[in-house]
C-alpha cells in the first residue's frame, strides 16, 4: 500500500512529529510506503510530491513547522479540484491520504470521502484548540507555553514603568490560549471572543490595579469583541475557505484604555511567535501518538474518520464531528478566571 500525507492550514508545533510517527509505523510494521504532498491541498491538485521513509523523517521530531510545507489552499474552491486530487493520487498510486489539519483543512478531507469517495484519515492539528470531538489538539500547549512566559516578562517592565500591557494572543473565534495563558501568567484581564467585553467595566479592572500599586496585565485574543462594536481586522480581503485577516484588537484597546483612563498603554502582538519553535514534550506525545493511530485507522480500512484524544485514550471519531461545530470556551470555566480580574 502507498500512503499519501499532507498537512495544510496554519503550521504549528507537532506538525513533524505526526508525520513521522506515520512513517516510522507503517514502514517498519505495514510495509507501506509514503509519498508527502507539498503546501497541503496544493501538491494533490498540483502533483508536487516528496518521497516520505525513514531517513527523510529522522531527525524531525523537535522541529516547528512542517517539512511537507503548508498552506490555506481550498480544491473545492478550485473548478475541478475533486477531480483533480483524485487524478493525481492515481498517477502517484496512492491508496489513501493522511490528512494534518484543523477545521478548514479536515473539512475539505470529509468532503472528499463523503462525496467523491477518496479515502481519507484525519489528524487534528490548530493551536487554538477549538477542534469539536477531541480534548486537545498538538501546537495548542507549545502556544500556550509561549503566551504565559511572554506575559511572565512582561510583568517585570508593566511594574517597572507602572504602564498598561495589552497582549494579544491568537485565537479568531475561540478564546482558548487567552484563557490558559492569561490564567498561568497572573493577568488581570482576559478578553476572549465567546463573550463580549464592557470597555467601561475593563477600564474600572484597570484602574484598581493601579491603586494598589500594581501595574495590570491585559491578555485579549484575536477576535474578542467590545460589547457594543465590531470584530477588529487587518483588512476586508478573505482567504479561500472565506475568512478575514485579524489584527489590531491590542491596539485599539490600548488605546480606548490609555483615552479612559489616562495611563499609559502599550501593546504586545504574539502572532506567530506562537506558532513557530520547539514543540514541547506534551505536543511531542500528543504528535506521535496520533500519527502511530493515524497509521492503525488506514491499515484498518476505517477512512473518513479522525483520531483524537479523550481522556488519555486515542479514539477515533466521523471527521464531520469535528468539522460542524467550533468547540468554544465553557462559560463556566471563564468565570472561573473572573476571580483574579481587576
Amino acid at each position: 500500500m502507498r500512503v499519501g500525507v499532507l498537512t495544510g492550514g496554519g503550521d504549528c508545533p507537532g506538525l513533524n512529529a505526526v508525520i513521522r510517527g506515520i512513517v516510522r509505523k507503517g514502514t517498519q510494521e505495514y510495509g507501506y510506503h509514503f509519498t508527502g504532498f507539498r503546501d497541503g491541498w496544493r501538491g494533490p491538485l498540483e502533483g508536487d510530491t516528496v518521497r516520505l521513509d525513514i531517513p527523510a523523517v529522522r531527525g524531525i521530531l523537535p522541529r516547528g513547522g512542517t517539512i511537507l510545507g503548508s498552506s490555506r489552499t481550498n480544491p473545492l474552491k478550485v473548478e475541478g479540484g475533486a477531480d483533480r486530487v483524485r487524478r493525481t493520487l492515481a498517477e502517484e498510486e496512492v491508496d489513501a491520504l493522511i490528512v494534518i489539519g484543523g477545521e478548514d483543512t479536515l473539512g475539505v478531507a470529509a468532503e472528499l470521502y463523503e462525496q467523491h469517495g477518496i479515502p481519507c484519515v484525519g489528524v487534528p492539528k490548530t493551536i487554538d484548540n477549538d477542534l469539536s470531538a477531541t480534548d486537545y489538539t498538538f501546537g495548542f500547549d507549545t502556544a500556550v507555553n509561549i503566551a504565559t512566559e511572554a506575559i511572565d516578562r512582561l510583568h517585570t517592565t508593566a511594574e517597572s514603568h507602572m504602564r498598561v500591557l495589552v497582549v494579544e494572543v491568537m485565537g479568531r473565534h475561540a478564546g482558548w490560549i487567552a484563557l490558559h495563558s492569561g490564567l498561568a501568567g497572573g493577568a488581570n484581564v482576559i478578553l476572549i471572543p465567546e463573550q463580549r467585553f464592557d470597555l467601561d467595566q475593563v477600564c474600572a479592572w484597570v484602574e484598581s490595579r493601579f491603586k494598589i500599586r500594581y501595574a495590570p496585565i491585559v491578555v485579549v485574543a484575536e477576535g474578542a469583541m467590545p460589547r457594543d462594536g465590531d470584530m477588529v481586522l487587518k483588512d476586508g480581503t478573505l482567504d479561500s475557505f472565506g475568512h478575514v485577516r485579524l489584527s489590531g484588537i491590542g491596539e485599539w484597546l490600548a488605546h480606548q484604555i490609555e483615552k479612559r483612563t489616562g495611563k499609559e498603554a502599550r501593546t504586545t502582538v504574539l502572532g506567530h511567535v506562537q506558532r513557530g519553535g520547539t514543540p514541547s514534550a506534551f505536543d511531542r506525545w500528543l504528535a506521535t501518538r496520533f500519527g502511530l493511530h493515524a497509521i492503525d485507522a488506514v491499515r484498518d480500512g476505517d477512512f473518513g474518520t479522525m483520531v483524537s484524544l479523550r481522556g488519555t485514550a486515542i479514539v477515533r471519531v466521523p471527521i464531520g464531528d469535528a468539522t460542524t461545530r467550533i468547540k468554544t470556551v465553557d462559560p463556566a470555566l471563564y468565570a472561573e478566571a473572573e476571580v483574579f480580574f481587576g
